[in-house]
């Protein structure tokens, strides 16, 4: 260890190269240079440059004035263009630059990969460990393709055994982007050595209240996740509020009701990946709420896409079924969800239908589903949409599996993981709902996992 990392662990402080001055890496400077460290910012924009070592934020953004100028007064904080000396006198080099969309509509990593390479040309040679630390927002497959091939070839170095490579995406917000690093929700560290996570951490470690470790492709798409979820929950407020005030409803009661649920609206509840939904409800005012609107003459196309999104999701399982090459099938449930007797639009109805009609032998098991016990409208449903079910309904799990060579798991039950465990090798389990994830199957396929 050099003696100035040999200081640098002992007075606690990182030494931090910040590439890109812009929100991100302006914020993260000047937080990180209030948490203690000695931060040097880089930019090509001599402007931007020059402020920061006045004092100055070269952006607008709240307490950020006074944490750039506390900084720079107190030595910890300054800016260069010199891309070779900040990067030979950091522990860490932070790339916070942009990544902004193509003409076609995917990213622009031109930026990025561009300040990668010098930092690569100021690493070759260095006998110290460093740790690289891409927090621009990437498409999976990014940071462990040309960043580390770039690194690698133009710095003579391996990662994980001369330097670190980590993605730690960011989530701030502007106008809160400071209060939002400071008390951050999450802290995702994308590592896939041990040595380079702990090193990426100790850089959050003041402000992370719940630290995610991760590899490097799943922190990346982590991001990708959260900004299209939030996205999607602007689109799908802006929508139920164009319907609302076609009604002449007051859009902000219905969706102060609506958050005031975070037992399934507002919560962690639906948000696994697993197979589409059905029952008596979703399905059927999805397209009373569809119709209404075009009859009013609304726009939603989020909503319009849900029940085509779901269509998908069952067009994945024929494809995923087809693709294992087997023509004996077994279903695990057959009703719209466990715990219940009700077939009425269950997906599971569907993928057995349309696995019959392209000849597929199909046997189903279910705990609930015994059609001489069927009345009322599930079994008018049984009647006409599925009436042959009595012929593919075995009273024992074992026997489905037994007349299958691939075992198809429609519903996470204690009983199918029991049963799981004891399959034979030689069959094939299709998880639909990720309640086999742990089961100790030696031929395991996920449905989009």
């Amino acid at each position: 260890m050099s003696d100035r990392h040999m200081e640098a662990a002992l007075d606690g402080r990182l030494r931090i190269a910040v590439f890109g001055l812009g929100y991100v890496g302006t914020v993260t400077s000047a937080c990180l240079a209030a948490d203690g460290h000695v931060v040097t910012g880089i930019d090509i924009n001599g402007a931007k440059v020059e402020a920061l070592n006045r004092g100055e934020s070269p952006i607008i953004e709240a307490g950020i004035e006074e944490l750039t100028l506390a900084g720079s007064q107190s030595g910890r904080l300054r800016a260069d263009t010199d891309v070779a000396a900040a990067v030979r006198d950091a522990d860490y080099s932070i790339v916070c630059v942009g990544t902004p969309s193509t003409s076609t509509g995917d990213v622009r990593l031109t930026d990025v990969l561009k300040v990668v390479s010098e930092i690569a040309d100021a690493l070759r040679g260095t006998d110290t460990w460093h740790t690289v630390v891409i927090t621009s927002t990437v498409p999976p497959g990014t940071v462990t393709g040309p960043v580390k091939q770039i690194l690698e070839e133009r710095g003579g170095v391996e990662i994980g055994s001369d330097i670190g490579l980590a993605m730690c995406p960011e989530f701030l917000r502007e106008a809160t982007a400071v209060a939002d690093f400071r008390d951050p929700a999450k802290t995702i560290i994308g590592a896939d050595d041990e040595r380079t996570a702990e090193a990426a951490e100790r850089l959050y470690r003041t402000y992370a209240k719940q630290v995610i470790h991760t590899s490097i492709k799943t922190a990346e798409m982590i991001k990708f996740t959260d900004n299209a979820w939030h996205a999607l929950k602007i689109a799908f407020a802006n929508e139920i509020g164009r319907i609302c005030a076609a009604c002449d409803i007051d859009s902000h009661e219905v969706m102060t009701a609506f958050r005031a649920d975070t037992k399934l609206n507002i919560s962690p509840a639906y948000l696994s990946p697993g197979f589409a939904f059905g029952g008596s409800c979703l399905p059927k005012d999805l397209r009373t709420l569809t119709y209404r609107a075009r009859t009013l003459g609304v726009s939603v196309p989020v909503i319009d896409g849900i029940l085509e999104s779901n269509r998908a999701q069952i067009d994945v399982a024929v494809d995923r079924v087809e693709q294992l090459g087997h023509r004996r099938i077994g279903l695990l449930g057959i009703a719209f969800k466990a715990g219940t007797d009700d077939l009425r639009e269950s997906p599971l109805v569907e993928l057995a239908e349309r696995l019959l009609g392209k000849g597929y032998t199909v046997t189903v098991h279910d705990e609930h589903v015994r059609p001489a016990k069927l009345i009322g409208t599930n079994l008018e449903y049984i009647r006409t949409a599925l009436p042959h079910i009595g012929e593919m309904l075995r009273d024992d799990p074992g026997e489905v599996i037994e007349a299958s060579d691939v075992v198809v798991l429609g519903h996470a039950t204690p009983r199918y993981a029991e049963a799981l465990e004891r399959i034979d090798d030689d069959k094939v389990v299709l998880d639909l709902t990720g309640g086999g994830r742990q089961a100790n199957v030696a031929d395991y396929v996920g449905l989009v996992w």
